[in-house]
């Protein structure tokens, strides 16, 4: 098994790297990364949804992976969605999601508007992953009032153009006014990242 880390995952180009890289990494993901690395944004994302939501469900949890995030929304009604199928088929062992769902978040959802109380995500808005141009489809499947509490890193916030696509979501009134919380990502273990700090975008669709 090649030594996957986050430094290959940085270095993702498009959904079909997506797909290679994490279905190779799926089986060890949670072992390997989630424990070896001490990657505690999962958990410290969930309690920030949980700690904003006033009954904001179903959650759509985009990018869900093997579900290191929906492990910490205490029993939520979440359905997964993931570009990566062995991801979902561990996430599946977990018996932690209504539904998994096998999509492309760069493409149009399959889903029908306002099913959702609320999105999150872990990892999704990150180098070489998502941007925001798939901001539009999820709040179309998403009600008013709907939570949105996910998580991105400095250098992809500026690099990607999240600040500018939701300064003009919010202009529109698409959007409440964003609010942000920082959190560490790792719990210090000693690895190259283990200083990184994450940023985590909090608003509500209008």
């Amino acid at each position: 098994m090649p030594d996957y880390d986050l430094d290959n995952a940085y270095a993702i180009d498009g959904p079909q790297d997506a797909r290679k890289l994490y279905g190779a990494w799926a089986q060890t993901y949670d072992s390997s990364f989630g424990e070896g690395w001490g990657f505690i944004a999962p958990r410290l994302i969930a309690e920030l949804y949980l700690s904003e939501s006033d009954g904001n469900e179903p959650i759509l949890d985009i990018g869900a992976g093997t579900g290191l995030v929906t492990e910490h929304l205490r029993g939520a009604v979440v359905d997964a969605f993931d570009i990566t199928p062995q991801m979902l088929d561990v996430a599946r062992g977990k018996g932690i999601y209504r539904n998994l769902i096998e999509g492309d978040l760069l493409a149009p959802l399959d889903l029908a508007d306002s099913t959702y109380g609320g999105v999150i995500s872990c990892g999704t808005f990150t180098h070489g992953h998502v941007g925001p141009a798939c901001l539009p489809e999820l709040l179309r499947v998403t009600r008013s009032g709907g939570l949105f509490v996910c998580g991105t890193i400095p250098a992809v916030l500026d690099g990607m153009g999240f600040g500018s696509a939701l300064a003009r979501l919010q202009a529109a009134g698409a959007i409440t006014p964003l609010r942000f919380a920082e959190i560490r990502i790792y719990d210090r273990k000693h690895h190259d990242h283990a200083e990184d700090r994450g940023l985590v975008m909090i608003f509500r669709k209008t």
